[in-house]
């Protein structure tokens, strides 16, 4: 935390309980509730999980482009206090069946499948015992040299990194016909299977955009669940076609932002304050 004056931290938190203290008045909890966008019910006792959405690790001045060392400050936050990080598997099986998680689980996925996700954030996230969870554009991965091969994605996957898929070519799926769509769906997901091996279960939409449909048809495609670039955390009330990440980005004060997002995600999420 050294980039927030402790002056910042006291202005945060004091924040934070004001918006605690104003949506305790007016929200009341239930021990069982429909699932957003589902049929099932759901047990409210189950406590949100935070996925982080990264995208590249690199020096570039973009704000989808995070510095390494900006990088690996926020891996050193979240092992300082406790993190554990998690699988989709896991999560589902939290959000589904009730089975439990570490004390403090963080879900970290990364989109696009850059080069970069290999020789930067690996290493950092090996050194602090961390995994994460990678979408690959497969048309991508061992044909552009911006991406990883697929012996660099192997030798993750043999360190407990998961791998999904997003799609082959990264086009829109709210702009494709249904064709289109599930081709774009079916032939990932088997290209994925065939190199890698075994189920490939997760799916994350590309540039976010998705409708029921299309959540239907990832449904139909075999994906257990999919993931948007709508911020909030993934809880109880969650569709699993379509669970909330909390995206990081480039800024002025990164670790700053780094810090409210992940922190004050359930309160930002629930006043409607950040949108992605």
């Amino acid at each position: 935390m050294a980039r927030i004056s402790r002056r910042q931290v006291c202005l945060i938190v004091l924040g934070l309980i004001f918006l605690l203290i104003l949506s305790s008045a007016v929200v009341s909890t239930t021990a069982v509730v429909a699932g957003r966008n589902s049929n099932r019910a759901v047990n409210t006792s189950l406590i949100d999980v935070p996925i982080l959405n990264y995208h590249k690790i690199d020096s570039f001045y973009h704000a989808l482009s995070i510095p390494p060392q900006e990088f690996e400050e926020q891996m050193a936050y979240l092992s300082q206090n406790g993190f554990t990080t998690i699988t989709p598997d896991q999560l589902m099986s939290y959000l589904n069946q009730g089975k439990e998680l570490p004390e403090k689980p963080i879900l970290i996925t990364f989109d696009d499948g850059y080069l970069d996700n290999y020789t930067n954030a690996y290493p950092i996230m090996k050194k602090y015992g961390f995994t994460a969870t990678i979408f690959l554009v497969t048309n991508l991965v061992g044909h552009d040299e911006r991406f990883m091969s697929w012996d660099q994605v192997r030798e993750m996957q043999k360190d407990g990194f998961v791998f999904g898929s997003h799609t082959v070519s990264h086009a829109a799926l709210t702009k494709l016909s249904r064709e289109q769509v599930m081709e774009e769906l079916v032939t990932s997901r088997k290209e994925m299977e065939q190199q890698l091996g075994g189920k490939i279960r997760y799916f994350a939409y590309p540039t976010g955009a998705y409708n029921l449909q299309i959540e239907e048809m990832v449904k139909q495609a075999g994906y257990k669940a999919a993931f948007t670039i709508r911020y909030g955390q993934a809880g109880a009330e969650s569709n699993p076609y379509a669970l909330e990440r909390i995206p990081i980005f480039r800024g002025p004060q990164t670790f700053r932002s780094f810090f409210v997002r992940l922190n004050a995600a359930p309160l930002l999420e629930r006043f409607g304050l950040i949108r992605n």
